[in-house]
C-alpha cells in the first residue's frame, strides 16, 4: 500500500512522495507588475528545502486584469520567463517538482475596471458589476491560457493546473449562478473550459500532466452538487485534464447557505466521488495539516495526493517533521546543513 511517503508517477511528472503544496496568494508583488520577486523565491524555495514533493504556485494571471489583486504574480508577458526559471530551477535543485497555476479571476478582479466575466453579475453588493465577455473576448482570453501555458513551459516548470474553482472564471463559467448568457456559452456552459483545456493542451508537451482545481459542490442558494461537479470534470478529462485538484465553494460569502464546518479534511470525500467516478487520480485539500490524517488518506488510497496549505504556512519543514512523526525521517531527507538539528531518525 502506498503511504504518504512513496513516490508517484503521473506520465512525466516524478514526485518523491505525496505531499503538496497548493497554490495560496501571497499578494507580493509590490511593483505591481506580476513578476515574482525575492519573497516569492524564498517563499517556495523554503518549502522544496523542507520536503515537499510537490510545489503549486499560487493562481498567476494569464491577464493583467485577471488578477484578484494587482499585487499577484502575472505570466502575460515573455519578460516574466526569467524570474520563473529562476524559481524552478532552484525548487528542483532540491528535489522538488513544481507547478504553476492559470488563472483569471473574472468578476472576482478587485483592481479590474472593469472587471469582465460570462455574465455581468456582480459578485456581492460591494462588487463592480462586471462586462460581459463578448464572443471576441472569450476567444482572446482562451488564447491569453494558451499563451501563459507556453511560457510556463519555457520557464521550466514541471506541468501546469488551470484554476476552474473558487469562483474565478472558468467556475464563473459552468455554474448556472453565474452564466446567463445566451449564446454556445450558455447553452453550453462547459465550452470555455472545455476549449481553455484543449488550447493549453496544444502547447504541453505530451508526456506532461495537465491538472486542473475544481469547485465540486457549491454552498449558496441554487448552486449545483458533485453530480454536477463530475458531469463537467468528465468533459475537461476528455478534453486533455489528466488530474483534479478536488476543492469547493467559492461561489459566495465562505459558510453561506449552511455551507461546511471547514473541518479536518472536509473535502475528501468530495475528491474520492470525482477519483471514482472518473477513474482519475486526485488531489485532496483542505485542513489536512494533522500528519496521521494526511497519511490515512493516502494509505487507504482514497486519492493520490495530499495538498496541505495552512499547515505548511506555518511550518515550511511540514513534510520532514510528517516524516519525523510517522516513524522517523531518513538521514538522506535531511538538507547537509540541517543534519545536526533535532532529528528522529529511522
Amino acid at each position: 500500500m502506498p503511504d504518504l511517503f512513496a513516490p508517484y508517477e503521473l506520465k512525466a511528472l516524478t514526485l518523491k512522495n505525496r505531499i503538496v503544496m497548493p497554490p495560496m496568494c501571497q499578494y507580493a508583488v509590490v511593483k505591481q507588475d506580476g513578476t515574482p520577486n525575492d519573497w516569492h523565491f524564498v517563499h517556495y524555495v523554503s518549502r522544496a528545502i523542507g520536503g515537499t514533493g510537490f510545489i503549486i504556485v499560487e493562481m498567476t494571471g494569464i491577464h493583467p486584469d485577471g488578477r484578484i489583486s494587482n499585487q499577484d504574480t502575472g505570466i502575460w508577458s515573455d519578460e516574466h520567463i526569467e524570474a520563473y526559471r529562476r524559481l524552478t530551477e532552484a525548487v528542483h535543485v532540491h528535489g522538488a517538482k513544481i507547478a504553476v497555476q492559470l488563472g483569471h479571476a473574472g468578476r472576482k478582479a478587485l483592481d479590474a475596471n472593469p472587471p469582465v466575466a460570462p455574465s455581468a453579475i456582480p459578485f456581492d453588493a460591494n462588487s463592480k458589476t462586471p462586462q460581459a465577455l463578448t464572443k471576441e473576448g472569450i476567444v482572446e482570453l482562451i488564447a491569453a491560457y494558451r499563451e501563459g501555458a507556453r511560457r510556463a513551459v519555457d520557464a521550466g516548470f514541471d506541468t501546469v493546473e488551470l484554476h476552474g474553482a473558487h469562483g474565478y472564471l472558468i467556475h464563473q463559467f459552468h455554474s448556472p449562478l453565474t452564466n446567463v448568457r445566451d449564446d454556445e456559452y450558455g447553452t453550453d456552459p462547459m465550452l470555455f473550459g472545455e476549449q481553455v483545456t484543449r488550447a493549453v493542451r496544444e502547447v504541453l508537451p505530451a508526456e506532461m500532466p495537465l491538472i486542473m482545481r475544481v469547485s465540486a459542490r457549491e454552498y449558496v442558494e441554487g448552486g449545483y452538487d458533485e453530480t454536477y461537479a463530475l458531469e463537467f470534470c468528465r468533459r475537461y478529462k476528455a478534453a486533455g485534464v489528466d488530474m483534479f485538484h478536488v476543492s469547493s465553494g467559492g461561489e459566495g460569502p465562505i459558510g453561506s447557505n449552511g455551507g461546511p464546518n471547514a473541518g479536518p479534511a472536509y473535502q475528501v470525500d468530495l475528491a474520492e466521488y470525482i477519483r471514482s467516478g472518473l477513474q482519475i487520480p486526485v488531489i485532496a485539500v483542505g485542513r489536512l495539516e494533522s500528519y496521521e490524517e494526511a497519511q490515512s488518506i493516502v494509505t487507504e488510497e482514497k486519492v493520490e495526493l495530499v495538498a496541505v496549505g495552512r499547515g505548511m504556512l506555518s511550518d515550511p519543514y511540514w513534510a520532514l517533521h510528517a516524516e519525523e512523526a510517522l516513524g522517523g525521517v531518513e538521514k538522506a531527507n535531511v538538507p547537509k546543513p540541517y543534519e545536526r538539528g533535532v532529528w528522529k531518525r529511522k
